[in-house]
């Protein structure tokens, strides 16, 4: 139960500064080991009133797989910009590109009591609002198709009783005051349909 505590809250030490992270939490763990990897930290920082996000990205190597550890408590406005600038990076890099390196999100597994991670290499964030069929994940725990509340349980099968024209037209967006930890646990859901999508497009608004 120690060493899970330690997954669950990441301390750090650099210049003598102790920095903590809480990572997001789920039950269930869609990848268990990742090689060759660079960690990346978005910490939750507070200034005055305002929540801030700091990146510490001193040891990613591009030609690597990076694993992203971005504190639950962040708020996605402020995690997701952050986030896109580092894909934006690695994916414009020519020198030492590697095809083969992904990007990963890091979370606990709370059942199997391990450190997981979830991949987001195909994820290009779009910070609007599309023109698609919206699957929203709002901060309050609602899922709403254009508007029409869903219950969770029932949300594949209202996605496969779309109509024809529309099928596999949708693309999923979340609330930019959703927290991290909110998003993790709604991208873990979203693996759980096994939805075949078009777009790899996700929206942030």
């Amino acid at each position: 139960m120690k060493y899970f505590t330690l997954i669950v809250l990441f301390t750090l030490f650099s210049c003598g500064n102790k920095e903590d992270i809480l990572l997001p939490k789920a039950n269930t763990t869609i990848v268990k080991n990742v090689d060759d990897l660079s960690p990346i930290y978005i910490f939750f920082r507070t200034k005055g009133k305002d929540t801030l996000a700091e990146v510490n990205r001193k040891n990613s190597i591009i030609s690597t797989n990076w694993i992203l550890n971005v504190d639950k408590r962040l708020p996605l406005r402020l995690a997701i910009p952050e986030i896109m600038k580092l894909q934006e990076k690695k994916r414009t890099e020519k020198a030492h590109k590697n095809e083969k390196a992904e990007n990963y999100y890091s979370y606990a597994d709370t059942i199997g009591k391990n450190l997981a991670f979830i991949p987001f290499t195909n994820v290009y964030y779009k910070l609007e609002k599309p023109k698609s069929i919206v699957v929203f994940f709002a901060k309050n725990n609602e899922i709403l198709v254009d508007n029409v509340e869903v219950k969770r349980e029932e949300l594949l099968t209202y996605l496969n009783k779309l109509p024809s024209n529309t099928s596999n037209q949708y693309v999923f967006c979340f609330d930019k005051n959703l927290t991290f930890g909110g998003y993790i646990q709604n991208k873990i859901f979203i693996e759980s349909l096994k939805v075949e999508m078009k777009s790899t497009q996700e929206f942030i608004y």
